[in-house]
């Protein structure tokens, strides 16, 4: 009894102390709360558990305005938080995880809401790549050095001015016209990843733009966080199969 008087007598006194002297909102806070957030509002379907991937932040005007001068990096590093906190939990994303913020004059300094949703992404967020014949795989022998035939897309390019795919830090230079990344250890680029279909993706040299398809994988194929069929890579892009994360550079 005596134990319960003097927990009630401690939680009352911080809770004076806290509304009288409340401390702004730190980022580690909106980080935990986000994630929170994500397990609570997850939907189990057949095959997968999905997670919202848009929230909504409601700050104080004096809460928002102590990250007005590097907000965007700050949501960006919520954002990745985010996204590394459902590849842990083995959540399905619809997309990259998104943050917006706004202000609500009602909130007082130290106290904020959140508001999350699922929201299905358009298809033709990225350039888009007319459909051509598919590539015959097996007709283009692929060197342990990186180098190739003259394939459906032409010779090689030159290896000092091909651009690279980085995973598990180990880096490839993209030296063929054709690039396939999968499971599989007949891949040219094997992603040891269970949740990788065994012919997972291609990269496909189209010109000078580098093309990136997925191959009617299970798990999809998603560009910074977005899911896409097929895709114009740019330098810094990065390539998500399975849990798995792929760097191009250019």
């Amino acid at each position: 009894m005596l134990r319960r008087i003097e927990q009630n007598l401690e939680s009352l006194v911080e809770g004076v102390f806290g509304r009288a002297f409340r401390s702004p909102v730190q980022p580690v806070e909106l980080a935990r709360k986000l994630a929170k957030e994500m397990d609570e509002n997850k939907a189990v379907s057949v095959s997968r558990v999905y997670a919202p991937n848009e929230y909504i932040l409601y700050l104080s005007p004096r809460d928002r305005a102590q990250y007005r001068q590097y907000e965007d990096a700050l949501l960006l590093e919520l954002s990745t938080y985010l996204m590394e906190h459902a590849q842990a939990q083995g959540y399905a994303l619809l997309s990259r995880p998104r943050i917006l913020v706004e202000e609500d004059d009602d909130l007082r300094v130290g106290l904020f809401g959140i508001s999350t949703r699922m929201v299905e992404p358009k298809r033709n967020q990225r350039p888009q790549v007319p459909p051509e014949a598919p590539a015959a795989y097996d007709s283009v022998p692929v060197e342990e050095s990186g180098s190739a035939a003259n394939g459906p897309s032409g010779p090689s390019v030159n290896p000092d001015a091909a651009p690279t795919i980085t995973i598990g830090g180990s880096r490839r230079k993209l030296v063929e016209p054709v690039v396939v990344l999968g499971r599989s250890e007949q891949c040219d680029i094997v992603v040891d990843d269970a949740s990788a279909s065994r012919r997972h993706a291609e990269i496909r040299r189209d010109g000078a733009r580098y093309v990136l398809a997925d191959l009617e994988s299970t798990n999809g194929v998603y560009v910074n966080g977005e899911r896409t069929d097929h895709a114009v890579l740019s330098h810094g892009d990065v390539v998500s199969i399975g849990r798995s994360q792929l760097h191009f550079e250019c």
